[in-house]
């Protein structure tokens, strides 16, 4: 999962992002208002964490950015702004949660699982499909109850598929998702997790679209 970090303090953007990329996130960081909706009109991200308090304009200003450009992308706002009514106004101008710094990272890894899991129309907070169990907030997976060993990339690539099982994922999108926008992945980058998934979760649970992407089929069950 991609997430938009915008904090200008470097310590405390740096302790989030380690954060959460040991929790299976990709993490973009920019440090001001103008860069954060740079990078929104660019990019697809599955969470925006924002900070209020950013050199020049003002945090609201990118939130109200994204909700006026009709932006789904859940927010949390990250912010020294205790007051209720700072609350208020954040909640009013589309913020999905609230955190008050110095916070706990711990509840802040818990918020952004519900925030994302919500996102993609998912109460459970473990994914299901078939034999196959995928734990996030403990990156495991399971098949018949039985722990397999991915790779942490492999593991985002399997969540990214089975978030959007039945539906076609590119190749490009799924690199993206790995690397973000400095086009780092080397060309084979993707079919290599892809065959890594397959390898330890069976060779027809990931569909290839010639030409197109890969795609999970939904199991029966699934509705």
């Amino acid at each position: 999962m991609r997430v938009l970090l915008v904090e200008d303090e470097a310590l405390i953007a740096d302790a989030i992002q380690v954060s959460l990329s040991r929790d299976g996130y990709m993490v973009e960081w920019v440090a001001d208002a103008d860069t954060a909706e740079n990078a929104l009109a660019t990019t697809g991200f599955d969470l925006v964490l924002l900070d209020l308090g950013l050199p020049g304009r003002d945090g609201l200003s990118v939130l109200r950015w994204m909700r006026a450009a009709e932006r789904s992308e859940p927010v949390i706002i990250l912010t020294a702004r205790e007051a209720v009514e700072n609350r208020i106004e954040g909640l009013d101008c589309g913020a999905d949660d609230y955190l008050i710094k110095p916070f706990d990272m711990n509840e802040l890894l818990a918020r952004s699982r519900a925030l994302v899991r919500r996102a993609n129309g998912r109460s459970a907070p473990n994914i299901a499909h078939g034999d196959i169990v995928v734990v996030p907030a403990a990156l495991k997976v399971f098949r018949n109850e039985i722990p397999v060993e991915l790779s942490p990339l492999a593991f985002q690539v399997l969540m990214l598929l089975l978030e959007r099982s039945g539906r076609i994922v590119s190749k490009d999108d799924l690199a993206d998702s790995l690397y973000g926008w400095d086009g780092s992945a080397e060309s084979n980058t993707v079919e290599v997790y892809v065959s890594q998934i397959r390898k330890r979760l069976g060779s027809d649970l990931i569909r290839t679209v010639r030409g197109v992407g890969y795609v999970i089929d939904k199991t029966r069950d699934a509705g």
